[in-house]
């Protein structure tokens, strides 16, 4: 596809004897949402460390803007600079307040000064509603607060490519939703995202596509209408009556 941004062909991972990931190809164009679902399993967290380098593939070639970034050789930390990733733990430093938190990385890495970091955290803060909590500890924030609080120290470093990995498995039900509502006003603004998912919902109202891992293979992919609505394979049928609880 002529305007893909990042592209991923014929990925293989295994562990040991185990295979998880079996030919994947993907694609993804600038601001385009794909959404990755599946089983627990079926190697959609693998594919996302994968493509952030968390991992070594065994196989394949992942490329962003063109530029291979799988293999001997790659600049991890400038794939880093350029694709950001938030999982599914927080991982915000405890001993550093939320602001401070959000700052650490533009003044460490993309050598900001401070006051250049802070006047951009509080502007992200604000985005997200916390600006009153930037002086907090993490252990004083909800979960949900901390999971948005981890999507914006990571748009803190302006990334081009956001891999979310599962953000609202660890939350509450009544916070998933606050979370949700950040992921969907990136989208409406334009981020390029690839996330793995169990919220079908937020997948059919806002992915531009859907892509179904079944044990470790890409088995469909498509416009939500298409995966949600006229899934061309029985694997994917199965895994969505299983998900959205529609009778057999």
């Amino acid at each position: 596809m002529a305007d893909a941004f990042l592209t991923i062909t014929a990925l293989e991972k295994s562990y040991g004897a185990h295979k998880v990931l079996k030919g994947i190809d993907l694609s993804v164009n600038r601001h385009e949402v794909v959404c990755l679902i599946g089983a627990s399993g079926s190697g959609k967290s693998t594919l996302l460390r994968c493509v952030n380098a968390l991992e070594r593939i065994d196989s394949g070639v992942i490329a962003l803007d063109g530029d291979p970034v799988s293999g001997i050789g790659v600049d991890v930390n400038r794939l880093r600079r350029k694709v950001g990733m938030v999982f599914q733990s927080f991982n915000l430093f405890p001993h550093l307040s939320v602001i401070e938190n959000v700052m650490l990385a533009p003044v460490k890495v993309n050598g900001l000064s401070r006051d250049e970091a802070r006047e951009r955290a509080l502007k992200l803060l604000d985005r997200i509603g916390l600006t009153e909590r930037a002086d907090y500890m993490p252990d004083q924030l909800s979960g949900g607060q901390q999971q948005r609080v981890a999507i914006i120290r990571c748009m803190a470093m302006d990334p081009q490519v956001l891999l979310l990995d599962e953000v609202t498995s660890a939350l509450d039900p009544e916070l998933v939703g606050e979370v949700l509502d950040i992921l969907k006003d990136l989208a409406q603004s334009g981020m390029t995202m690839l996330l793995a998912t169990h919220e079908m919902r937020f997948a059919r109202d806002v992915a531009t596509t859907v892509a179904f891992l079944h044990e470790g293979q890409l088995i469909e992919k498509g416009p939500p209408g298409q995966i949600f609505d006229s899934p061309q394979m029985e694997e994917t049928r199965k895994f969505l009556r299983r998900a959205l609880f529609v009778p057999a």
